[in-house]
């Protein structure tokens, strides 16, 4: 990574969905695979709500390959479940960039996702980690700053406005 500034978490993005019935079991639990896919529909999200969208970024031949990914179960989402994806920036360079996810359950979609003290609303499921490289068609690192400027300050933007961790 580069600059350490670069190293603050941002803050979280919410997404929310209600479990679906095929993406539950016999026992109306979640099947752990689709904790991957909401980590992805949080990213998705998260750069649509900065301005962007995925299928620009790939027009203009920026790919984002998962590298790495972390994931911890606490408890299982069921069937008809309400579901909240948390998703922000953990770190941030030019090449690479990291996110963290909580898959939290929820009673109904209040407003305000963070409450008091730093802590989220809702039940806590499933956390998580996924780390990506930034590459071209070619399928060799590219440089987000110089491929995609605005992308890359939004992004920087969301990391250096955040207050210091207490």
């Amino acid at each position: 990574m580069s600059a350490p500034s670069e190293h603050r978490p941002s803050k979280w993005f919410t997404t929310s969905l209600r479990v679906r019935y095929q993406e539950s079991d016999q026992m109306s639990v979640v099947y752990h695979a689709n904790y991957l896919n909401w980590f992805e529909i949080g990213r998705t999200e998260m750069i649509r709500e900065m301005g962007f969208n995925y299928r620009d970024m790939e027009e203009a031949g920026v790919l984002l390959p998962v590298i790495d990914v972390q994931m911890k179960f606490r408890q299982p989402a069921r069937y008809d479940d309400e579901i909240m994806i948390f998703t922000k920036v953990t770190a941030f360079t030019p090449l690479r960039i990291h996110y963290e996810y909580e898959i939290r359950r929820v009673q109904h979609s209040p407003t305000n996702w963070e409450i008091e003290e730093g802590s989220l609303l809702g039940e806590l499921l499933v956390t998580g980690t996924t780390q990506h490289v930034w590459i071209g068609r070619d399928w060799k690192p590219s440089r987000l700053d110089k491929k995609l400027p605005k992308l890359y300050n939004a992004l920087k933007e969301i990391l250096l406005t955040q207050k210091e961790p207490s």
